[in-house]
């Protein structure tokens, strides 16, 4: 998809520039021509050479340069690509492009460019969430910018909130994405529909207290967005969690297990179906409607079974999803228990993970193993994003050989 595409990276001064030679070195392996500028505060984090190595081609990073600017460099560099990428997109330099500001050789060829441009943000939460800063984000966003990220998370900085870069695969994702838009090849899942669930639904004891689990989001987020980045028409059926929306994909909140039934019937039909939200198993009985006081003795709760959203999708008729993919979080025999879930459920897949000891809940990276009829699959540890994408390449490849076997 990505063969020979010419990418212009700008590195600006971020801790997050690091990130940047991950970057080169994925679209290098996608057979991208990768050309960089580097900013005079990018050179405090990478150095030329690094770059240069990854990129397999020669560093920008003086406006004066007399032999660059013989050949109008700035203007060359802009119009040579077929995409700008702006990663680190720091609070300093989106402020420059949102007012048109070109005193180096980075802002001058933004200005100067004819071509799509995507941008990666990277700073603190504070300076994400400055009003001077969403003002910025708001103004590039009407101009036509796309933007990927930032993700919430731990930052350099030692704070924790939205700030961080994305993660080089999905900034290679949103590139193949913007290049579809820009008139490249068809994404593989255009015209496909998906239906994902994520995070933890909550059940209400009284209006104060609810039952509920550890559940991020973090995973069911990073495959609704890698399912809509290769073109299919993605709903989020969202439990409770602290993540941002992700964009381009339809977004419906909700908190009891009874309500994400209800959602996921309305956004039937759909090709493929990822239940990845953790459903509560049970909801209360006697719920009350007045703040239950404490007394002496803890209070009974009767407990009762909630819908079961998996099998619900699994054993619907006509409307059924092409592919119903579970999830399985065990603690102990992790194989078995996902197996005997795939059989119990009727579902197609399964992806299951190790949480014991409250491993993977709220983490970067996960291990999954992938449990079909035909057994399982061990993945690697991965970050929550590679293993998204993962599933969604695989989801995109099953549903087009399916179709050719019609």
């Amino acid at each position: 998809m990505l063969d020979n595409k010419r990418i212009l990276l700008i590195v600006s001064g971020g801790i997050a520039a690091y990130k940047s030679l991950e970057l080169i070195r994925r679209l290098r392996e996608r057979d991208c021509r990768v050309r960089c500028i580097l900013t005079r505060a990018g050179g405090r984090f990478v150095t030329p050479l690094s770059l240069a190595a990854l990129s397999e081609d020669r560093v920008y990073q003086d406006l004066f340069s007399l032999t660059d600017e013989s050949e109008m460099g700035h203007i060359r560099l802009s119009r040579e690509a077929d995409l700008v990428v702006v990663a680190p997109a720091t609070a300093d330099i989106l402020a420059k492009m949102s007012h048109g500001l070109a005193d180096d050789l980075a802002t001058t060829a933004l200005l100067a460019t004819d071509k799509p441009v995507l941008v990666a943000p990277g700073m603190n939460v504070e300076m994400w969430n400055a009003a001077a800063t969403r003002r910025n984000v708001e103004r590039l966003r009407r101009d036509g910018v796309r933007f990927v990220g930032p993700d919430s998370g731990d930052l350099a900085c030692g704070e924790v909130g939205v700030g961080r870069m994305a993660e080089a695969a999905d900034i290679v994702a949103a590139i193949a994405t913007v290049l579809d838009v820009a008139g490249g090849p068809a994404t593989p899942m255009r015209g496909l529909r998906a239906l994902v669930t994520a995070g933890a639904t909550r059940e209400p004891i009284d209006p104060v207290r609810y039952i509920s689990n550890r559940s991020s989001g973090r995973q069911g987020y990073a495959i609704a967005r890698a399912l809509s980045r290769l073109g299919a028409r993605t709903t989020l059926v969202t439990g409770a969690t602290a993540l941002e929306a992700p964009r381009d994909v339809h977004v419906v909140q909700v908190e009891t297990a009874a309500d994400m039934l209800a959602a996921c019937a309305a956004a039937l039909p759909v090709d493929v179906a990822v239940c990845a939200a953790a459903v509560g198993d049970w909801r209360v009985a006697n719920r009350t409607e007045i703040k239950i006081k404490k007394a002496d003795r803890a209070p009974a709760l009767d407990l009762v079974e909630n819908p079961d959203i998996l099998a619900a999708l699994s054993g619907r008729g006509g409307d059924r999803p092409r592919l119903v993919i579970g999830f399985a979080a065990e603690t102990d025999d992790l194989i078995a228990n996902a197996t005997a879930k795939l059989r119990r459920k009727g579902c197609d897949w399964v992806i299951a993970n190790d949480v014991s000891g409250g491993a993977v809940f709220g983490e970067d990276e996960n291990r999954v193993h992938v449990i079909t009829d035909g057994g399982a699959e061990a993945w690697p540890r991965l970050g929550k994003d590679e293993v998204a994408e993962r599933i969604a390449a695989r989801v995109a490849a099953h549903l087009d050989e399916a179709q050719a076997a019609e």
